[in-house]
C-alpha cells in the first residue's frame, strides 16, 4: 500500500541527495515535499469530525502549490470519491499516491518531505505498515549549510529571532529534529525505522542503497547511482544541489570551514546529542558563559515550540 516510505529528516541533512538516489530507483517514485499530508489530517481541513474525505478536499489541493507540482486532475481526485461512499483520509490520499505513482510509471511511491520528522506518530496513525528513513548529518556541518540557506526557511524565520545567537539556535534547531525523529522511531517496529548516516551515504553510495532496498524490499538498481546522468547542469557558484551533481562527498567540513567559537557554541547547545550519534567534540569544556547562552536559548526556542503547537523532545525534559 502507498505510500511505502517517508523520507525524513532535518533540513541541510541531506534528504534531497536521498530523494534523488531513490526516486532513481525504477520501482519507486518519490513526491518531492509534499508537506501537507499530515497538516490537514491534525486540524480535520476538508475533513468531517470523524476523518473522511468532503469534496472541499479536492479544491484545497487543487489550490495549493505544493501539490500542484504532483501534475493530478480534479477528475482524478473526484474518481476517488466517485462510489459516494466515506473515504477516509488515508484512503483517499493512498489513492492520490496511487495516481502519482501511475504517473510516473511505478507501482511503488514514497514521500520526501523533511519536516515529516516531527509528524511520524500521525503518519503511522494514518499509515501503520508505512516505513521510515530518517537521514542524520553532524550538525556542525548542517549549520555551516545553513549559513548558505537561501530561503532560512522554518530556521531563520521562525526561530533565529528569538536571540542574536544564529549558531546556537542552529544547533538547538538541529537536536530538536534529530531527536523529534529519533525518539518517534524508538516507538515503531524496527522494521519500520531506519536511521541512515549522510557521511556513510556520499561515501559508500551504492552500499547504502542496496541496504536501502533491502529495507523496503524493492530490488536495488545502478540507475539509483547515476541518477545525475543527463541532469548535471554546473556552473561556478552553483550549488552541488542545484547543478544536480553526482555523489559528492565533502561538501561541508566543519573541521576546517568553522571558526573556533562557533564550534564551542554548537558544541555547547549540541553536545550530547553529538556524543550520542558517535560524532567526536572538537571543544568538550565549553565556557560557563557559553553554556549559559545555551542555556538560555534553548529555554526560548522550547517556549516558542510550546507556543506554536509543537512538542520537545521528550529528552529535553520541558
Amino acid at each position: 500500500m502507498n505510500p511505502v516510505v517517508f523520507i525524513v529528516g532535518c533540513q541541510r541533512s541531506g534528504t534531497t541527495l536521498l530523494h534523488r538516489l531513490m526516486n532513481a530507483n525504477p520501482h519507486l517514485a518519490v513526491v518531492h515535499e509534499s508537506r501537507w499530508v499530515p497538516g490537514l489530517f491534525e486540524q480535520r481541513i476538508g475533513l468531517t469530525p470523524e476523518g473522511d474525505v468532503t469534496r472541499d478536499l479536492i479544491s484545497l489541493l487543487l489550490d495549493n502549490p505544493r501539490f500542484v507540482t504532483m501534475d493530478l486532475e480534479r477528475a482524478d481526485l473526484e474518481g476517488l470519491l466517485a462510489n459516494g461512499k466515506p473515504v477516509s483520509y488515508s484512503n483517499f490520499m493512498t489513492g492520490v499516491y496511487d495516481l502519482y505513482g501511475k504517473k510516473h510509471g511505478k507501482n511503488l511511491v514514497g514521500d520526501k518531505t523533511p519536516s515529516y520528522v516531527r509528524s511520524i506518530p500521525t503518519l503511522h496513525h494514518l499509515w501503520p505498515e508505512a516505513k521510515f528513513v530518517h537521514i542524520i548529518r553532524d550538525g556542525r556541518d548542517v549549520c555551516l549549510s545553513a549559513t548558505n540557506w537561501k530561503s532560512g526557511g522554518e530556521l531563520r524565520r521562525r526561530f533565529v529571532p528569538l536571540h542574536d545567537e544564529p549558531v546556537t539556535t542552529t544547533a538547538v534547531w538541529w537536536d530538536w529534529l534529530v531527536r523529534s525523529g529519533r525518539e518517534a522511531g524508538e516507538t515503531l517496529p524496527p522494521d519500520l525505522y531506519r536511521e541512515v548516516r549522510y557521511e556513510s551515504l556520499v561515501s559508500n553510495p551504492a552500499e547504502e542503497c542496496e541496504a536501502l532496498c533491502e529495507f523496503l524490499g524493492i530490488p536495488y538498481d545502478d540507475a539509483m547511482v547515476r541518477f545525475h546522468e543527463g541532469k548535471e547542469r554546473p556552473k561556478p557558484g552553483r550549488s552541488a544541489k542545484n547543478a544536480w551533481l553526482r555523489v559528492t562527498p565533502g561538501l561541508r567540513d566543519w573541521t576546517t570551514d568553522m571558526a573556533a567559537g562557533d564550534i564551542e557554541r554548537f558544541e555547547s547547545a549540541a553536545g550530547e546529542l553529538i556524543d550520542e550519534l558517535g560524532y567526536e567534540r572538537a571543544a568538550p569544556n565549553p565556557g560557563s558563559e557559553t553554556l549559559a547562552t545555551s542555556a538560555s536559548v534553548r529555554e526560548a526556542f522550547a517556549r516558542e515550540l510550546l507556543s506554536g503547537g509543537d512538542r520537545p523532545p521528550n529528552y529535553w525534559r520541558i
